[in-house]
């Protein structure tokens, strides 16, 4: 009996963080909405059934996005004209009630399983999208990341599904609905993270008939596929420099995939033709930006870098004093996911500054004992911190020095100001907004038991605003790495650490 096969190109990007416009590498011109659309354009001419996903992070990452406030990113997007998106953590950056705006704005569906409203249990987005092409119909669910719902804890009205458990009975839920619908196939669109895909991909029941995951978060560059439960999944790196490519071979009889190949493809200027309306809008908004954020706010002595989240950085030990000093406590903690970029000078403009450190929050001034300091770092250090699961690592200020064994989980050094950290004293800590609303999560230490030290004060309403004046109080700035953070780690954890930063990934 002939099988009734039916061609599909699925293409798909993740982690585009407003990067919007070319760049030249050598000869060619890499990456940028304009040759990519003129990539997805050129598909779409020459194949029948094409569809396009995002997996998250539109925004942020570019002083055009951060500037427009997403709105600019929405209007490119549409241009791009994405078939389905689910949501990524920066789209929460500018507020749920924002995105809410966006989606508005948006002439494409965006599709999250996770967010809901808990007075009525009403869901913010939908959940999933049956999208129909050429007789043959693809379910897409929208998953999101942990690290996302840190930052809606703060609203009290906004419920989240946390655990990778119930995000897999909510899949597990909505495909035994579906699946009734003949659907041919099935794609989780994620915002989670390739080694989360994988524990998910792992409690997918084969029943449910989930086919690919297509995911985002963790800026995975990945040659094929990963395959978990006989599930792929991929991801497309970060930005415009590459898009992911499925084509595949559908039976519609038995409603599942045939065969299937997946391809990175580079986008560049020697295989995607430019799109010269896309060109036209970005100008635009670039003219606006390129006025205000051409001005040079410092000239560092030399370039400053930040090649990893997971240890000490020129970067994030300039700031963490800046910002200790200038705010008047002990030791400032500076959350190393706040610095964007891997280097920075040596000339800083106002658009370096703001790609840089993107994040305005306020800052408080908390009251620790030296016991709560040491137990906070030891949370800071556990072993999914140093394995690069993305949970949160904190640059220290001067005067704080330490030493960490990942094999025996001990600090083998405390100090500050070259003494003993004394566990019965109390030590004045500066933590952004985001970081001390999260207190549990990020150093499970309770609100309540530190205010019994001393009462919580907000210090500054914007640590953008004291970092940036104190840098363009002087020139010749400089920062070098003075082992404040010393870390012996597990030849496993060090070995991807150091792929990590060869890849370009945090």
């Amino acid at each position: 009996m002939m099988k009734h096969l039916k061609k599909l190109t699925l293409l798909h990007s993740n982690d585009m963080h407003g990067d919007f416009l070319a760049e030249q590498i050598d000869d060619d011109l890499v990456g940028g909405v304009s040759l990519l659309s003129g990539y997805i354009s050129k598909v779409r001419q020459e194949e029948k059934n094409v569809l396009y996903a995002i997996a998250g992070d539109m925004f942020c990452g570019s002083v055009i996005d951060s500037e427009f406030h997403g709105l600019s990113t929405i209007q490119i997007m549409n241009m791009l004209s994405p078939d389905i998106v689910t949501i990524g953590n920066h789209e929460v950056d500018y507020g749920i009630a924002h995105l809410l705006f966006l989606e508005k704005c948006a002439e494409f569906p965006i599709i999250n399983a996770n967010l809901y409203i808990k007075t009525n249990h009403t869901r913010l987005f939908d959940p999933y999208r049956v999208i129909e092409i050429d007789g043959m119909k693809i379910l897409f669910i929208g998953v999101l990341t942990e690290i996302t719902l840190m930052k809606c804890k703060m609203d009290k009205l906004i419920g989240t599904f946390v655990t990778l458990e119930a995000a897999a009975e909510e899949v597990g839920k909505i495909c035994n609905t579906y699946n009734a619908t003949d659907v041919d196939m099935t794609v989780l669109l994620t915002h989670i993270g390739l080694e989360e895909d994988k524990k998910l991909a792992a409690m997918l029941d084969p029943a449910w008939g989930v086919d690919m995951i297509i995911g985002g978060h963790s800026h995975d560059f990945m040659d094929a596929p990963e395959i978990v439960n006989g599930i792929p999944i991929v991801q497309a790196g970060t930005g415009t420099d590459q898009i992911g490519r499925f084509d595949l071979m559908i039976d519609t009889d038995k409603n599942r995939i045939d065969s299937y190949t997946w391809t990175p493809v580079p986008i560049n200027d020697s295989t995607c033709p430019r799109d010269k309306s896309i060109e036209e809008v970005i100008r635009t908004y670039k003219d606006t930006t390129d006025e205000k954020y051409g001005r040079i706010i410092t000239k560092f002595v030399k370039k400053l870098t930040a090649p990893s989240h997971i240890e000490e950085t020129e970067i994030g030990d300039l700031f963490a004093d800046i910002l200790k000093d200038a705010l008047g406590v002990d030791i400032f903690l500076l959350a190393s996911g706040s610095v964007r970029v891997h280097e920075l000078g040596p000339v800083v403009t106002k658009a370096d500054f703001d790609e840089c450190f993107p994040f305005d929050d306020s800052a408080h001034m908390v009251f620790w004992t030296g016991a709560q300091l040491r137990h906070a770092l030891l949370r800071m250090l556990r072993d999914e911190t140093l394995s690069g699961e993305h949970t949160e690592f904190y640059q220290v200020s001067h005067g704080l020095a330490y030493e960490y064994d990942e094999i025996s989980h001990t600090l083998l050094k405390l100090e500050f100001e070259g003494e003993a950290v004394d566990d019965e004293r109390i030590y004045t800590i500066g933590l952004q907004d985001f970081h001390y609303k999260n207190l549990k999560d990020s150093f499970d230490l309770d609100h309540d038991e530190i205010d019994k030290n001393h009462p919580q004060r907000e210090i500054a309403t914007s640590c953008v605003q004291v970092i940036e004046e104190t840098l363009q109080k002087g020139q010749h700035q400089n920062s070098d790495l003075e082992g404040r953070i010393v870390i012996h780690m597990t030849e496993e954890n060090d070995r991807k650490r150091i792929e990590r930063i060869n890849s370009g990934k945090f």
